[in-house]
């Protein structure tokens, strides 16, 4: 992990230091992936663009000059040339300027897209994303750092792009044009006002990172807090809770303030410093100028002369002290960007850590096991499903064992049905099934490929995502498989049927309109549930692992359901309650609390376990 300063309150936070270069780099080398991809090539156009700009900004600052030695000397041919060249050069710069700001514009789109694309192909690999969001707790708000800090780095980077990839250049003329009108002292008092500037403007920095880190931290959370509201909003209202969600948004929203004031009153003595340094520049350009005039170099010179010399060299040195100042106008922007940078990279370091301690990894070859690589739509029928050997586990939030060596298959044609009090360890049994946990010891061996013709886990909660009703039927298959058609579109209407939903086609208008509702909102737990199983007759797995998947509706609707499971060709494993879920199965595994456990035979039928290996 990063070296953070731990604060007083245990907390850690980022700093504008050594960690922060490395985490920009890192971040850097994935905008930047190769010498010939986009955003190269876009820089490079950027710099020819800006040293373009330069060229013309430079022939534009010294006009005043000219002018002043036409007008001295009443040359009125002359003036007309240098209005029509100034009006070139004008219509020039502003064109180039705006060619500046839109290829900034572009890259920062691009960054954008290279940036957060790379975010999610982290975040979606394997259990990553599960982890982050319900087992880890020292990463704050996963989804507001890729969504929006991300942007706004990539933002605030693209803003900051021509004035840095110029200045190298600018400074360097610069300094030469300044060394040759007024010798050593002019650009040595210059640097020196620099670094003056430059440690004022770090010691300034160095409170606002951490606290700008703080502030995105609790805008997440008051976010989050509307955002739960939001999704569950119908049971906050049988609650009549208005009031207390009331009390405890705005406490959010009161600590956010809180951060944000604190912000706004340390930028204010860095806006004063950058501010001080910007006026004390202009001084000391005329300071720099009055050296040579005053020690008589330039005596011997008519006062139009002296006057168009006064005026190219204020303008040499107050464009070198205006190059410096505007890397110290950056003060804040840097501030923010590194803020956002500390986050993000954080999020990229706590991604590829989870990543490494998952039971995926592979440290030898350096590899990971693709944890949705195993859905297969083409699977063909196996006998097991999954294989458990001396299974303990525990939650990731207890020390205290739910199962203790558990030893059992999980066969074809044998239905299992998982029993026992609330706590005793039921969906931890299907986390662990599934790989979304680690056992505590004992082999987990799942024989069978997940997704269609292998095996299938409809969760406690039914989860429907955004899109048309094919899509919330044939998920997780991806949108453009099966390709729609009249055969495919009968089997999902005979299937909706079969669910007890085909309403639902009349309610969204046919499979394939877009509907401007939350599916969440508008049906309701019973329908959900139907919808699920639909959703598991369309995809018909070999085995279907389901948690409490009908407790939301009658026991006849739960009869039909299962049925059609059956005639389907699906095994089952299900988790519940219900004492009328038995008929439907013909093992049944008892979970009885602090580690013990029972499996038996029902029916009837004249079968035992002696805590070895099992067939179920």
């Amino acid at each position: 992990m990063p070296r953070l300063e731990k604060t007083g309150k245990g907390t850690k936070r980022p700093k504008l230091d050594w960690r922060f270069v490395q985490r920009f780099c890192s971040i850097q080398k994935v905008l930047f992936p190769s010498w010939t991809s986009q955003s190269v090539l876009m820089f490079g156009t950027l710099l020819v663009v800006t040293l373009t700009e330069q060229l013309i900004i430079y022939q534009v600052g010294v006009l005043p000059s000219h002018f002043y030695n036409v007008l001295a000397d009443k040359d009125s041919s002359g003036f007309r040339s240098l209005v029509g060249a100034s009006m070139v050069l004008i219509i020039l710069n502003s064109t180039l300027k705006s060619v500046d700001q839109y290829i900034c514009n572009l890259m920062y789109v691009n960054w954008r897209k290279t940036l957060t694309e790379s975010l999610h192909s982290a975040y979606f690999q394997g259990r990553v994303y599960y982890t982050l969001n319900v087992l880890r707790e020292d990463i704050d708000n996963p989804d507001q750092r890729i969504s929006q800090d991300a942007e706004r780095l990539c933002k605030q980077m693209s803003s900051m792009a021509s004035r840095l990839i110029v200045s190298p250049f600018t400074l360097s003329y610069y300094t030469y044009q300044c060394f040759h009108s007024t010798g050593w002292i002019g650009p040595a008092s210059i640097f020196g006002y620099f670094l003056v500037g430059t440690v004022t403007n770090k010691i300034l920095m160095g409170p606002i990172v951490s606290t700008l880190f703080e502030q995105e931290k609790l805008e997440g959370d008051f976010r989050f807090k509307h955002m739960q509201i939001r999704v569950n909003a119908e049971s906050a209202a049988f609650f009549r809770a208005g009031k207390v969600e009331h009390m405890r948004t705005d406490r959010r929203l009161q600590a956010l303030l809180w951060t944000q004031k604190s912000l706004i009153n340390k930028e204010l003595w860095l806006y004063i410093g950058v501010n001080t340094f910007d006026y004390l520049g202009g001084f000391l350009s005329y300071i720099i100028i009055a050296i040579p005039i005053f020690s008589g170099i330039y005596d011997g010179l008519t006062p139009g002369e002296l006057s168009a010399l006064i005026s190219k060299n204020a303008f040499v040195c107050i464009y070198l002290i205006n190059g410096f100042t505007q890397l110290i106008d950056l003060s804040t922007t840097l501030s923010d960007v590194a803020g956002y940078t500390h986050r993000i990279e954080e999020l990229r370091e706590v991604m590829d850590d989870i990543l490494h301690k998952q039971c995926d990894y592979d440290p030898t070859s350096g590899q990971s096991y693709d944890f949705d690589s195993d859905f297969n739509v083409h699977g063909g029928p196996v006998d097991t499903a999954f294989v458990v050997e001396h299974l303990s586990y525990k939650s990731p939030y207890s020390d205290q064992l739910l199962v203790e060596d558990l030893s059992m298959k999980i066969s074809q044609g044998t239905h299992l049905l998982v029993v026992g009090n609330t706590g005793t360890g039921k969906t931890s049994l299907l986390r662990i099934l599934n790989r979304l946990w680690e056992a505590d010891s004992g082999l987990v061996q799942m024989t069978t490929c997940f997704g269609p013709r292998g095996t299938l886990f409809l969760p406690q909660k039914p989860y429907l995502t955004d899109g048309t009703l094919r899509e919330q039927v044939i998920y997780p298959l991806k949108d453009n498989y099966p390709a729609s058609g009249s055969v495919d579109d009968d089997r999902i209407i005979r299937f909706l049927e079969l669910a007890g939903v085909s309403s639902l086609l009349k309610r969204t208008g046919g499979l394939d309109e877009d509907v401007d509702w939350n599916w969440y909102d508008v049906l309701s737990p019973g329908e959900m549930q139907r919808l699920c199983f639909a959703r598991l007759f369309y995809l018909q797995p070999q085995y279907a692992v389901l948690d409490e998947a009908t407790s939301a509706l009658t026991e006849d609707a739960e009869a039909q359901l299962y049925r059609t499971c059956k005639q389907l060709g699906m095994t089952l494993v299900s988790l519940g309650h219900r004492s009328s879920l038995e008929k439907y199965h013909d093992m049944q595994l008892r979970l009885c609390g602090g580690g013990r456990w029972e499996l038996t035979k029902l029916k009837g039928a004249g079968w035992s376990s002696d805590h070895t290996e099992e067939d179920v």
